[in-house]
């Protein structure tokens, strides 16, 4: 069992370690595909795996999104977004480029707090949700990005260049859109931002059928979260 561990913690494809579905874990499947990096994943369906890796010593802080990568078994969403955004060189050309895009990229988190909760809220709470998720997009964050676009009439948000912002954008905008298909209707800089964003190749192809990328979270992803982590009341996942 060790050899095969070690054969695993080696593999040159990271591993994700999380369930059948978006929550903490889309952002790192959007950074490596991005990033053009292929990934294997293993998913989260018994309490029995869940168990087997907090005994293994695999989750330090007992919980999951887990990602194996170069040697090491990484949690904690951003310290794993962070390592991969600089290995494949998505964090600007300097600290004042990285301090941006590190600005911008927890922007868009705050606003997919909102969303990662969504799909285990009460029917009547999912309402408040929407209008709270409308509300901020519209009112607090996508104006920022429209804005920043618009001043500096380049491409990219940071520096011309493509970075780990503009990957987490594309996704919020699109996440967003699934909750309020109009959500870009005031925003022109950032209706062109998607179209440019969404047709660079390795983008492209994790937005096509197929691909890794999930859907958007239903009542099985929920149940298994639930059953997984014990939790019996409308919370958030790890």
């Amino acid at each position: 069992m060790q050899g095969d561990q070690k054969s695993e913690i080696m593999s040159e494809k990271p591993k994700l370690y999380y369930f059948d579905g978006r929550g903490k874990m889309e952002p790192i499947r959007w950074l490596l595909a991005a990033a053009g990096v292929e990934f294997e994943e293993e998913f989260l369906e018994t309490r029995e795996q869940y168990e087997k890796l907090l005994q293994d010593g695999s989750l330090l802080f007992q919980q999951v999104p887990m990602v194996e990568i170069d040697g090491m078994k990484m949690v904690q969403t951003r310290a794993i977004l962070h390592y991969i955004a600089a290995k494949y060189n998505l964090c600007g050309k300097d600290l004042k480029e990285r301090a941006l895009i590190d600005t911008y990229v927890e922007g868009i988190a705050d606003l997919m707090q909102f969303i990662l909760m969504f799909p285990f809220l009460s029917p009547e709470d999912k309402e408040k949700q929407l209008a709270t998720i409308t509300e901020k997009a519209t009112k607090r964050y996508f104006p920022v990005y429209e804005k920043v676009l618009k001043d500096h009439g380049q491409d990219f948000l940071v520096g011309n260049q493509f970075s780990w912002a503009d990957i987490q954008l594309i996704e919020a905008i699109l996440a967003v859109e699934e909750k309020s298909s109009s959500i870009l209707a005031e925003f022109p800089q950032l209706q062109a931002f998607k179209a440019r964003i969404s047709n660079i190749p390795t983008i492209k192809k994790f937005l096509e059928p197929g691909s890794q990328r999930k859907p958007v979270p239903g009542d099985k992803y929920v149940e298994t979260v639930r059953r997984v982590l014990q939790m019996y009341h409308e919370v958030k996942p790890n």
